[in-house]
């Protein structure tokens, strides 16, 4: 027992001492990060930049690009760039071309995303799911696919922002089947890639304060849509049925929300910059200690405690 639990230890540290072995000689390596408007983005854009890496930052609006660039180096870029645009994704990756030659691009992060409407399937129409699956799948594949030849140019790393939504779908709407789109995409490009020298990597936050999972505009996006739902769908469902889900909600919000978004960009950098990144990286106490571990648990499990 104890050359057991010697062994265990021994595996653990080694394991340990592998996780903080660095790359070296990034300064001045080039790396792609999209939704930089907000949230991650916007503080991956600004810590990367201040650590030396030459970013190109894409937002979707002036107003962000202009604001990130007032506070950030004159080696940072920015550029507009709407992920649902197949020409725009194009010029950009041949822009970005022209500026990293023949050196490549060390990292693509995969960020922008939207939440789009949160509730019940039979409340919603195609176009609710359109909008969010267009975004943070179809979008991310384009983006990866424009950007892949520079990666392997330069034996770089790819870093997609899931979710814990990716594992374990606990509301309606497209936000979670897109993201269990990522997953899918994202483990057939890791193996892919391992011929190539080229590391992907999957985050997977649980619920942040961020622009995407703020529960008020989540909430009144909810309250639009009922309001405009037929009477018979009303009528089965109950009046108080709204006002009852938006009190659980709000519930669940303060027990989970984790405040300090900082976390996500340091996976972003470990990915970035260790001799072995995770493949996976779970991220937010309510991600480890409740979703993550429910989203193995069996099915019936799930539904009793969702």
């Amino acid at each position: 027992y104890v050359l057991l639990f010697l062994g265990i230890v021994s595996l653990w540290w080694h394991w340990r001492a592998r996780s903080r072995m660095k790359v070296t000689n990034l300064t001045g390596k080039y790396i792609f990060i999209t939704g930089c408007d907000t949230g991650f983005g916007n503080m991956a854009a600004k810590i990367f930049d201040k650590k030396g890496f030459r970013v190109f930052a894409s937002c979707l609006t002036e107003t962000g690009a202009k604001e990130l660039k007032a506070v950030t180096s004159k080696q940072l870029q920015t550029v507009l760039l709407d992920v649902r645009d197949s020409d725009s994704v194009k010029k950009v990756a041949a822009w970005v071309k022209a500026e990293v030659q023949s050196e490549g691009l060390w990292g693509l992060v995969n960020n922008a995303g939207i939440m789009g409407p949160s509730a019940p399937t039979d409340w919603l129409d195609i176009e609710h799911f359109r909008e969010p699956i267009e975004v943070n799948l179809i979008g991310l594949i384009n983006v990866t696919i424009n950007m892949l030849p520079l990666i392997k140019k330069a034996k770089g790393r790819i870093v997609n922002v899931s979710s814990v939504g990716g594992r374990l779908a606990f509301s309606g709407g497209g936000y979670f089947p897109s993201k269990f789109g990522v997953e899918g995409f994202n483990d057939s490009l890791r193996r892919d890639m391992k011929a190539f020298g080229v590391q992907v990597c999957c985050i997977q936050p649980g619920l942040f304060k961020t622009a995407l999972s703020n529960p008020a505009k989540i909430m009144k996006e909810k309250e639009v849509i009922w309001n405009k739902l037929p009477p018979d769908i009303k009528m089965q469902y109950g009046e108080e049925y709204f006002q009852k889900d938006a009190a659980k909600k709000q519930k669940l919000s303060k027990i989970c929300l984790n405040k300090d978004i900082s976390p996500v960009v340091q996976c972003m950098e470990h990915a970035l910059t260790s001799l072995h990144p995770c493949a996976h990286y779970v991220v937010g106490q309510d991600a480890k200690l409740f979703w993550n571990p429910l989203s193995r648990m069996p099915a019936v499990i799930q539904d009793f405690l969702l």
